[in-house]
């Protein structure tokens, strides 16, 4: 048998095992398939389709301002395995608006807890075509999840109307299955939001802020509103950190800046593959959104996890300089060039004496702040 042959064969066995290992051709013990939809909520066995005599009578439902309603809400062992919903009314106000929550095993308080757009990596509000392992829209108009999130009595899942308008469409569905038993060693899910409204000049953003247990982090969708005071200079220098197992003052994963850690380099160009993407990298309206799911990648951690973004940008030294004399807030941190590379947070007293004789080919980066709106993704042993 040639290589290719072989090759060819193991693109087959690979593609035909699903993220959960299991083949496609194995049924599993105990497990019943279902689905939520307005025509049956909460997949309730045999009880579908019943409205305007099984005529596509129910396929939507309205939210009121101010209204919360169920998506599911089941009292059973299961796992959720695909979530999908499309509104008409996807403008980045209604967007943010719309709240969305999850709770895990009758939990009063949810473990996800994320307006709707960023959820589904909208985080600025501008949903586009894109495709990847966990989230995709396959035209703009659509929103879809294929997180596994077990639960082990029950799961509740809510969406709510915090704007002041009605949204008259509504249209989703929860793929999911019942189990006879559900395993111990199953994390729960969770989601976080957050848009930093302050920050201190060279203080780290949290991606994921400090959480105990064991679990692993799944990634983030990052959005930024690029600081006009900066002019053109470059925002994304900073490095992702990540803190594990009792890690204090230095962590134990460290990349080397905000675009490498969505797998690319150079600034960011628009792409979406199945780990990492860009959806939006708008120079003219400074804007840019982007993921990174550690998928293959793996982060766990057994007792604790923080992660971090460091607010430094770079451009060109003599500009960062004239922004400097200009009193923009920033602070040096390094420079490379025709003296070759310096760190000046290490040797402050010649700091200004390089900028003063910096070519205008030199990049120097320097810490900055600029409006970040954060959704982070992880699993937990405890709701």
């Amino acid at each position: 048998m040639d290589m290719n042959r072989i090759f060819i064969i193991l693109c087959l066995l690979v593609a035909a095992r699903p993220l959960f290992g299991q083949q496609l051709y194995e049924m599993p013990r105990g497990v019943q398939s279902r689905a939520s939809t307005p025509e049956n909520l909460n997949g309730i066995k045999g009880a579908g389709g019943q409205a305007n005599d099984g005529a596509k009578g129910s396929a939507f439902i309205t939210l009121k301002a101010g209204e919360s309603k169920p998506l599911l809400d089941v009292q059973k062992a299961g796992t959720i395995q695909r979530i999908w919903v499309t509104i008409e009314d996807r403008s980045p106000e209604m967007l943010r608006a719309l709240r969305l929550r999850m709770y895990w095993d009758g939990a009063t308080e949810p473990s996800v807890d994320v307006p709707f757009g960023d959820f589904f990596c909208a985080a600025l509000g501008r949903p586009v075509a894109f495709q990847s392992a966990l989230f995709t829209n396959p035209e703009g108009r659509s929103f879809n999840c294929y997180i596994p999130m077990p639960y082990r009595k029950g799961a509740r899942i809510t969406l709510s109307n915090e704007s002041k308008k009605d949204l008259d469409l509504l249209f989703f569905e929860v793929d999911f299955t019942e189990v006879e038993k559900p395993q111990d060693e199953n994390l729960y899910f969770h989601a976080n939001w957050q848009r930093p409204t302050s920050s201190p000049l060279g203080k780290d953003l949290e991606i994921l802020p400090a959480v105990t247990g064991r679990g692993r982090y799944l990634g983030a969708s990052i959005g930024v509103n690029v600081n006009p005071i900066y002019e053109n200079s470059w925002w994304g220098e900073g490095e992702v950190k990540v803190y594990l197992d009792g890690d204090s003052s230095h962590p134990t994963l460290n990349g080397t800046g905000a675009e490498d850690y969505i797998g690319t380099g150079w600034a960011e160009s628009l792409f979406a593959h199945n780990y990492q993407g860009c959806l939006v990298a708008d120079a003219q309206h400074r804007q840019y959104a982007f993921y990174r799911w550690h998928v293959p990648d793996p982060v766990w951690f057994y007792k604790n996890c923080r992660v971090t973004l460091q607010q430094i940008g770079g451009f060109f030294a003599p500009v960062v300089k004239g922004l400097q004399e200009k009193g923009v807030p920033l602070l040096p941190v390094s420079i490379s060039g025709s003296a070759g590379f310096r760190r000046l947070r290490e040797d402050s007293v010649a700091a200004k004496d390089f900028l003063d004789k910096a070519a205008k080919d030199d990049w120097l980066n320097f810490y900055r702040t600029d409006d970040y709106i954060i959704t982070v993704y992880y699993y937990l042993d405890r709701p």
